[in-house]
C-alpha cells in the first residue's frame, strides 16, 4: 500500500503460474499426437522386461535379485544424465524433492514388488488384470477428488479396456483367486496410479531425466535396504540362462531389462504424462500388455491366440474412445487437461 497524491493505491501481487499450466494448476496438454507416439514406444518399452525377465526366473534367479539388479543398473546409467540435466535447476529438484521419494518408493520399487508378490499368490493374468485396473483407478480419482465426471465416451473406453485385458490374459481360463494374492496386485494397482499422478505432479521445469533418475535410485535404494532386512530373496541362478531356443549369458537379458525396459521407458514414460496427462497416459500404458504378448511370441515362441487378438483390438479400441473423449479438451487454446492432483498442492 502506498501513498500519492494524496490517494491510497493497493498493490496486488500476483502469483504467475507455473510454465504448462494455468493460473488454477492445471496443466495444459501440449503435443498430443507426439505424446501418444511417446507413450507407445514406453509401453513398448516396459514389455520387454516380460521375455527377458522370465528367461532370468526359468534360470533360478529370484524375482527379487532381477528387479533390484533391474533398478540399480538402470539407476547407474541415469545418474550422470540426470546431474547434467539439473544445471542451475538444483531449485526446482529441492521443490520436489518429496515427488521424487514418492516416485521410487511408489512407483518404481512399490509397483515391482507388489506385482512379484501377486504373482506368488496368483496367476500371472489375473495379478497383470489387478495392477492394469490403475487407468481405472485415475478415472474414478478425478471423478471423486475433483467432480470431473466421466463422460460417456469415456465410460466406454474404460469398459472395452477392462474386456480386452480380460480376453488378452486369458484370466477365465483356469485363474486361480487368493485373498492376500489380490490384495498385492490392488497394491500394485494404486503404486501404478501414483506412478502416472506424481510424474504429472512435479514441476515442469524438473527435467524427466532427473526424475527418472532420481526415482530409479530411491527405488534401487529402497530395495538394497529390503534385501538387507530379508525381506527380499537375492538368489542368483544358473551363469547361462534359456532365451526361446538359444541359451544366452545371464547378463544379456539384464541389460536389456534395465537400459531398455527400465532406463528409456522410465524417461519416455514420464515425458508421455507431460505431454498428455495422467489419464490418457494411463491408458495408452495398457499397451504393454499386447506388446508383450508379441514380444513373448517372437523371443519365447509364445504364439497369442484368437481371443488374445480380440481382446487387444478391444484395448485399442478402448484407447481410441478415451483419446477421442480428450479431443476435444485440446482443440482450442484455452482447453486444459485437468491435472490429476489437488490444485492447492503446488
Amino acid at each position: 500500500m502506498t501513498a500519492q497524491g494524496g490517494e491510497l493505491t493497493v498493490a496486488a501481487t500476483v502469483q504467475e503460474p507455473a510454465p504448462g499450466r494455468t493460473s488454477a494448476g492445471v496443466r495444459v496438454v501440449s503435443h498430443p499426437l507426439l505424446g501418444l507416439v511417446v507413450a507407445l514406444v514406453s509401453a513398448a518399452a516396459f514389455a520387454t522386461s516380460g521375455a527377458f525377465g522370465k528367461s532370468l526366473l526359468v534360470g533360478g534367479w529370484s524375482p527379487g535379485l532381477v528387479v533390484t539388479l533391474r533398478i540399480t543398473l538402470a539407476a547407474l546409467v541415469l545418474l550422470v544424465p540426470a546431474l547434467w540435466s539439473l544445471r542451475g535447476r538444483w531449485p526446482a529438484l529441492r521443490r520436489n524433492a518429496w515427488v521424487v521419494v514418492g516416485y521410487g518408493l511408489t512407483g518404481v520399487a512399490g509397483c515391482q514388488l507388489a506385482y512379484f508378490n501377486a504373482v506368488t499368490h496368483l496367476s500371472v493374468g489375473v495379478a497383470l488384470l489387478l495392477e492394469y485396473l490403475a487407468p481405472v483407478l485415475i478415472v474414478g480419482w478425478l471423478w471423486v477428488r475433483h467432480g470431473h465426471a466421466p463422460r460417456r465416451l469415456t465410460l466406454a473406453g474404460v469398459a472395452l479396456a477392462v474386456v480386452g485385458l480380460l480376453l488378452v490374459l486369458d484370466v477365465v481360463g483356469g485363474a486361480s483367486v487368493s485373498l492376500v494374492g489380490v490384495l498385492w496386485g490392488l497394491a500394485a494397482a494404486v503404486c501404478l496410479v501414483l506412478y502416472f499422478l506424481l510424474a504429472d505432479h512435479v514441476d515442469d521445469d524438473v527435467p524427466p531425466l532427473a526424475l527418472a533418475g532420481g526415482g530409479l535410485v530411491v527405488g534401487a535404494a529402497s530395495l538394497w535396504v529390503a534385501a538387507l532386512m530379508g525381506v527380499l530373496d537375492m538368489t542368483h541362478g544358473d551363469p547361462q540362462v534359456p532365451l526361446g531356443e538359444v541359451v544366452v549369458p545371464w547378463w544379456v537379458p539384464v541389460l536389456v531389462i534395465a537400459l531398455v525396459a527400465a532406463a528409456f521407458a522410465y524417461v519416455t514414460g514420464i515425458a508421455a504424462v507431460r505431454m498428455l496427462g495422467a489419464k490418457v497416459a494411463s491408458f495408452v500404458a495398457l499397451t504393454e500388455v499386447l506388446f508383450a504378448v508379441v514380444f513373448a511370441w517372437l523371443v519365447l515362441a509364445e504364439l497369442p491366440t484368437a481371443v488374445q487378438l480380440v481382446g487387444g483390438a478391444l484395448i485399442v479400441a478402448g484407447l481410441v474412445a478415451v483419446r477421442a473423449d480428450e479431443a476435444p479438451a485440446t482443440s482450442t487454446p484455452s482447453s486444459v487437461h485437468v491435472d490429476d492432483v489437488s490444485e492447492g498442492a503446488r
